[in-house]
């Protein structure tokens, strides 16, 4: 699906100079290669402020209670995503309320916010699905006519465009995640928090480091997650080619959608906002066909697949007890039960992806017949 290896061997030589020169260094948690990637992101970003942490799941993790998100109140979020936009509002004591997705883009759909607004609702965490941004500007007019907080999950989305502008620039803090498959990914876990106001990111900052704002001194509950300074040197290496990359990803997204044209009646291609510029972290598809069949001869061709997300979040027995049964938000269970993620990275060459294109025609075409 990814080829982390195959990036590595193309950017070695600096990316070994990177790792030794932090061993070297002697400073190994905080250090300079970590504020330097973090002036880094914040300058790429075009924000104040980007503080970095040990992971995308402590990300928002830390953003909640950066905010003051206590038990009881309710974020409004989308049930088609991975587990950690739901786990880490759980975790806080506070009530995942969803909304259902808009069935072209899998975002969430903003028209459907309103009318889950209620007197506990404390914030909106959108999230930016696939390395397409949501609707973020309408999601922001909502979250200021009701005085709500407003959260980017971006997990996916480092480097995409709205309007123009980039992602993470539009919320009050978002969430970035540098797991080893995203766009911009680490040798292991990593994260990172945007924001615009001091004082939220002074926070974020103390909530990161035990909640202290100099050593040994607490001034509130905080958790211990830092990124590691090996891992900010390797990503700032990675930074600077981070465009060219999701340039590169758009091409093979194109490709794709090009050899699929043709065959709409059996898969739907993935639809492209005209406001966003995506950077295509999963390129996925939704089948009208028997999916499983579909994957196992592609399997068989040495062709990986994926399903993201087989479940959606309120139909996880882990988080039953938020209320939501089947049928609730159909179009994210249909989505579950429809989409294919097929292999997305900058290292494709055109007759990769092609070749992959062809196969899945060819084998849908098959199990159809």
């Amino acid at each position: 699906m990814v080829d982390v290896l195959g990036q590595y061997k193309r950017y070695q030589q600096e990316i070994d100079n990177a790792i030794l020169g932090v061993v070297r260094s002697g400073a190994y948690i905080n250090g300079p290669a970590v504020k330097r990637f973090e002036r880094e992101m914040a300058e790429y970003l075009q924000v104040p402020h980007a503080i970095a942490c040990a992971s995308g799941t402590d990300a928002l993790q830390i953003a909640l209670m950066a905010l003051g998100v206590k038990p009881g109140d309710e974020i409004i979020t989308t049930p088609f995503t991975f587990v950690a936009t739901t786990e880490t509002i759980a975790l806080l004591g506070a009530k995942p309320v969803y909304v259902d997705i808009d069935p072209k883009t899998f975002n969430i759909d903003p028209e459907k916010i309103t009318e889950r607004i209620t007197p506990r609702t404390k914030a909106i965490l959108p999230v930016h699905l696939f390395g397409q941004p949501c609707d973020i500007t309408r999601i922001k007019e909502i979250a200021d006519a009701h005085h709500l907080y407003l959260i980017e999950d971006a997990a996916q989305v480092v480097g995409a465009t709205w309007k123009g502008k980039k992602a993470c620039g539009f919320g009050d803090i978002a969430s970035i995640s540098f797991y080893p498959s995203k766009n911009l990914g680490a040798f292991g876990d990593g994260g990172m928090m945007t924001a615009f106001d001091d004082e939220i990111a002074e926070r974020l900052r103390s909530i990161a480091n035990h909640g202290a704002s100099r050593t040994y001194y607490h001034d509130r509950l905080g958790v211990n997650s830092r990124l590691d300074s090996v891992q900010a040197a390797i990503l700032s290496v990675k930074l600077q080619y981070l465009d060219e990359w999701n340039v590169r990803r758009r091409e093979i997204a194109a490709i794709y959608s090009d050899h699929f044209s043709l065959h709409a009646d059996l898969i739907q291609t993935p639809y492209v906002d005209p406001h966003a510029v995506p950077i295509w972290h999963q390129y996925s598809i939704m089948l009208k066909s028997n999916r499983d069949l579909v994957m196992a001869s592609l399997k068989a061709a040495g062709i990986p697949t994926n399903i993201y997300y087989p479940v959606p979040l309120h139909l996880q027995p882990a988080y039953q007890s938020y209320g939501g049964k089947k049928g609730d938000y159909p179009l994210s269970e249909y989505a579950c039960e429809h989409i294919l993620s097929l292999p997305m990275h900058s290292e494709m060459t055109d007759d990769d992806a092609a070749y992959i294109a062809e196969n899945v025609i060819h084998h849908i075409r098959n199990r159809n017949q």
